[in-house]
């Protein structure tokens, strides 16, 4: 049964106004990835507070006990989400961990991050496992997707450039009318590339409100891996996208870079280290494909 709209809004952090009294468990199950984005830079440390990032792996069976913990300590927790550090469908087992815990926290909202490369073909199964969903959507144009995401890995074959993009927005689009459909809600994040895409971010805000996205996330880029040498955007330059988006879509001004191991309030405080301490990392398993 999908949950209602405004629940969602009064209750996860990550949709809807700020909120400092709720929060968020993120379970790190999901180590390998499908795309090769040219910012991104997976690594598995305690320092850096960034999406991609873990400081453990878990597995899926190991899922609840961490929920059980975090309760304990962080009684704010409203929902269980799984963002990484890769993507939730890449493999099997961000779904796998859903199925696991469902039943037995009802009260808790599920939520999953997806690049969305097999959200088409995967969106039943993920509407019935999950309450919301954000999906990373950079650009509706190819071009530009091209000069942001390098590669893809799709049923066992590369794909590069304009190709691999035309792939990805398709999947990507088709999955979230799918998804949106069934009543799942979905929330967009779009990473703002200076130079690249941010003339481009009224038609992105647009064509997926268009296919049923219901809120919008502009993050900032981080300048590292490829785009390195680029510049994050300034104030003015986010200030601007997402009064640009909102003339299209509800627009979410509240994104704290989350690591994938997050857990806590966003803005207020994180025991995610503290969770997760004297788990072994897992690098082996950290990788594309």
């Amino acid at each position: 049964m999908p949950l209602d709209k405004e629940l969602v809004y009064k209750e996860h952090p990550c949709f809807g106004p700020c909120k400092k009294n709720k929060g968020r468990i993120h379970l790190p199950v999901a180590p390998g990835c499908n795309i090769e984005c040219r910012f991104c830079d997976r690594k598995i440390n305690e320092d850096e507070q960034r999406p991609g990032v873990t400081s453990t792996v878990l597995e899926p069976e190991e899922a609840s006990r961490f929920i059980d913990l975090a309760l304990m300590q962080c009684p704010e927790i409203t929902v269980v989400g799984i963002a990484g550090p890769g993507d939730t469908l890449a493999t099997d087992r961000a779904l796998k961990t859903f199925r696991l815990i469902k039943d037995k926290y009802p009260n808790l909202i599920k939520c999953m991050s997806t690049n969305g490369l097999l959200l088409d073909e995967k969106a039943d199964e993920v509407s019935e496992l999950v309450d919301t969903l954000t999906v990373t959507v950079n650009a509706v144009d190819p071009e530009i997707e091209a000069k942001i995401n390098k590669r893809i890995i799709y049923h066992g074959k590369v794909y590069e450039g304009v190709e691999a993009a035309k792939i990805l927005i398709h999947n990507q689009l088709s999955g979230i009318r799918k998804v949106a459909k069934s009543g799942t809600l979905v929330k967009v994040n779009t990473v703002l590339v200076p130079g690249v895409n941010d003339k481009h971010i009224e038609d992105v805000a647009a064509t997926v409100k268009a296919a049923g996205a219901l809120i919008y996330n502009i993050i900032p880029l981080i300048p590292q891996n490829e785009m390195k040498e680029f510049r994050a955007p300034s104030c003015e330059e986010l200030y601007k996208a997402r009064e640009e988006a909102e003339v299209h879509i509800n627009v979410f001004r509240h994104c704290q870079h989350c690591r994938a191991d997050a857990c806590g309030v966003p803005g207020v405080y994180d025991i995610g280290a503290k969770l997760y301490q004297g788990r072994l990392f897992v690098k082996e398993t950290f990788s594309h494909g």
